[in-house]
């Protein structure tokens, strides 16, 4: 274990349980982590930051410790509040190296949003305008995996975790009215279920593809098939999914009648090398695709298009949104997106279209309540 003056640098699974039982036993903790993103799937996680008070932080050091499974029972504990800035991605890290599921999460970014700032301040502007401190910003692009860490990298790392159980407890005084609170509560609540941060499915992933649209729906059936594919082996061989096959392959050979190895061969989509490893998955995928029945090949999600009446209703609902919004001091961004309020819109003015999920369930359908008295 490595000591500074304010901080301990946790290099082995002793000092990481010994730390865990001691974390274990506060009402609310902070934690960070710094992960590199680059020529890997999954992201690689260099440090983790957690603090026990402003003045009681520690360094975890995942190069050094293997098995990362003790901190599990810390982010799992309900009855621990675990503090981040921008939780999900940190989640998603955490989870995966500890096998837990994390419970009772607060986000400090979420919480902006209901406290009269934006939603998706930074970190380093929400420290200056509550606490009024400058953090700088140099070690943005440093390297994780340098052993030793050297001194900037060390407070620029403390300084993550330091300042957010006071910035949790300002923006909780910020926010006066009962029902805000209950509304940012339930909204937290989501973060105890990976699911509302992992993002879209495998067989979801052809949508993210650029270019996907141009496909009529026989192409989007062979498309779905090889990202679903691409997905499950970058994420097997811990590659990035261009590393694999890239997004443009993926169109050409979705958009091409290649039915054989051969063809494929010719095609020129492949290097040797990729053809011999990946051929014959890739034949499977397009034949895949191309046998999927009818009511099962996709359509792409399409910008939505309103008519006059449709655009009138949006006008009203997006107005709406914004002056409630103003008036209890809630970011309108935390409320929906434009496409969803469209969405909403369109389903307002054509019982049975498609309805926004989020706009119609918990507390984004107590705070539109009113705007569908108005319309009823």
């Amino acid at each position: 274990m490595r000591i500074g003056k304010d901080f301990s640098m946790i290099s082995s699974t002793q000092e990481l349980k010994e730390l865990v039982a001691r974390a274990r036993k506060i009402d609310c903790v902070a934690l960070d982590t710094e992960f590199i993103w680059e020529r890997t799937f999954y992201p690689q996680l260099g440090l983790i930051q957690l603090a026990l008070s402003d003045e009681d932080c520690h360094l975890i050091d995942p190069v050094a410790i293997k098995d990362l499974t003790p901190l599990g029972k810390l982010l799992s504990d309900r009855n621990v509040v675990k503090i981040f800035h921008d939780a999900p991605q940190d989640l998603i890290i955490l989870s995966r190296v500890t096998k837990a599921i994390p419970a009772n999460i607060f986000d400090t970014r979420i919480a902006s949003g209901f406290s009269g700032l934006p939603s998706t301040i930074s970190l380093v502007n929400l420290v200056n305008v509550l606490l009024d401190i400058e953090l700088p910003k140099t070690q943005t692009r440093t390297n994780w995996f340098h052993r030793p860490l050297s001194d900037e990298q060390i407070d620029y790392a403390l300084d993550d975790v330091r300042y957010l159980r006071a910035i949790r407890v300002l923006l909780l005084t910020r926010i006066i009215v009962p029902e805000i609170k209950s509304w940012l509560r339930v909204e937290l609540d989501t973060l105890n279920d990976p699911q509302s941060y992992i993002g879209c499915t495998d067989y979801e992933r052809f949508q993210k593809i650029k270019g996907a649209g141009s496909l009529d729906r026989n192409g989007l059936a062979v498309l779905r098939e090889l990202a679903a594919w691409r997905e499950q082996e970058a994420r097997h061989l811990n590659r990035p999914r261009g590393h694999v096959v890239t997004d443009k392959n993926l169109l050409e050979l979705a958009r091409q009648e290649v039915n054989s190895f051969e063809n494929l061969e010719q095609s020129g989509l492949l290097n040797a090398k990729k053809l011999q490893r990946f051929g014959e998955a890739i034949i499977k995928c397009i034949t895949t695709g191309k046998s999927a029945a009818g009511d099962d090949r996709p359509e792409i999600r399409k910008p939505i298009r309103l008519n006059t009446r449709e655009k009138q209703v949006f006008e009203r609902l997006a107005s709406f949104v914004q002056l409630k919004c103003d008036m209890q001091g809630i970011d309108p961004h935390l409320i929906g997106t434009t496409a969803e309020l469209k969405q909403l819109a369109r389903n307002l003015n054509s019982p049975g279209a498609p309805l926004p999920p989020r706009l119609t369930h918990g507390w984004r359908k107590m705070f539109l309540e009113e705007f569908f008295r108005q319309r009823l």
